[in-house]
């Protein structure tokens, strides 16, 4: 619409105006909006430029219930009107977790505290040189174990709900699959890589015929965030030149430039990993694809995805070129679980879990799926 708008506002100019006062009253109208939107535009971008406002993130209520070194545990006000309480496992480094709960009305943990979840989030930290010691065997075997004792031990719930997103999941199907005494009633994974030989482009680049991580974190020490945001952007050049039109189109429109300024103060801060995390991740999980395999072996525990037996929920995007649905969906038949379902929806790896789409798409099933086990 924008774009037709824009088409007539230049054949008016370029053909004259003395047909306007013969224009018809639709016509009219439609300059006069444009012309309304020309002048905001104008003014948001003024704003934008000389006086930026930093954007509100993750407001909804919470308190902090444990730490650990850098990560942090959180627990969300709700009525909790489900006995079993749920943690939510983000990805450890890479991006802030301040995008599950961006803005109000556009916040999966907000839909989740309002469905009556008593919903737990672990927040891995911000990393630097003094954590590059921090391998995924200690997040598997060290902190994982605590958070969920803190968790069944504040909601006083026989057991609890796990759900992993992104790189979350294979930490916390790791988890799940070596340690049968913790009472886990239903997983969850979300965009959660599983088969790492379906993983896409990143794993192009990881293949160990590319890319020694051993003399990479030998030299580096660890893998700084302005690489981590460089590996990113390379897999889509062209994302800032299409994010910037778009809103340039929108950028009369208030509530879509608050939802740019938040997105876009989270998409520009990047987390660096830590050095043996990094090395064991590519090494173990892209280049050994050992979780899928079975041949891991995490605190002298087997971990196999065949272990896990409980209710199982597997969500996947179709456009998402970070975890492709083939690498998500391969988790369902790993697992023994007999109560399993996994869906496909449209989106990307983030509009998965963040936006307007997946307000309508995906948050409904997730929490209603839950619901009927919780």
């Amino acid at each position: 619409m924008a774009q037709e708008r824009f088409a007539d506002v230049v054949e008016r100019f370029a053909n004259g105006y003395a047909d306007l006062a013969a224009a018809s009253p639709e016509i009219l109208k439609k300059w006069q909006d444009e012309l309304e939107r020309g002048f905001k535009r104008m003014t948001n971008l003024a704003q934008m430029v000389q006086s930026p406002v930093e954007p509100r993130t993750g407001q909804t209520p919470r308190e902090e219930i444990y730490r650990k070194g850098k990560a942090r545990l959180y627990r969300y006000a709700s009525k909790r009107t489900h006995r079993t309480p749920v943690l939510f496992v983000p990805n450890l480094g890479i991006s802030r977790p301040y995008i599950f709960d961006l803005l109000p009305g556009g916040s999966f943990i907000e839909h989740m505290t309002k469905e009556g979840f008593d919903f737990y989030l672990l927040d891995w930290g911000v990393f630097g040189p003094e954590d590059n010691d921090l391998s995924f065997e200690d997040c598997v075997v060290k902190i994982l174990p605590r958070v969920t004792r803190k968790v069944l031990e504040s909601s006083g719930a026989p057991s609890l709900s796990v759900l992993g997103y992104c790189m979350g999941a294979p930490l916390s199907s790791s988890f799940v699959a070596s340690h049968p005494e913790v009472p886990v009633k239903n997983y969850i994974n979300m965009a959660g890589p599983i088969d790492f030989s379906k993983v896409g482009i990143f794993g192009l680049w990881l293949d160990r015929r590319f890319f020694d991580v051993d003399r990479f974190i030998d030299t580096m020490g660890y893998l700084p965030a302005d690489m981590v945001k460089a590996g990113f952007k390379l897999l889509r050049p062209t994302m800032d030149l299409s994010t910037n039109l778009n809103l340039w189109w929108n950028l009369w429109n208030d509530k879509y430039v608050e939802g740019f300024n938040a997105l876009n103060k989270w998409a520009n801060e990047y987390v660096a990993f830590p050095g043996e995390f990094f090395r064991q991740w590519v090494r173990d999980f892209y280049q050994g694809n050992k979780l899928y395999r079975g041949e891991l072996v995490f605190g002298g525990r087997p971990v196999k995805l065949e272990a896990i037996d409980c209710p199982l929920f597997v969500v996947g995007a179709k456009e998402d070129y970070i975890a492709p649905p083939a690498c998500v969906r391969a988790l369902m038949s790993a697992v023994r679980s007999r109560d399993k379902e996994y869906i496909e929806l449209p989106g990307g790896h983030i509009s998965l879990i963040a936006g307007r789409g997946a307000s309508v798409h995906c948050w409904p099933r997730v929490s209603s799926w839950l619901a009927s086990r919780s």
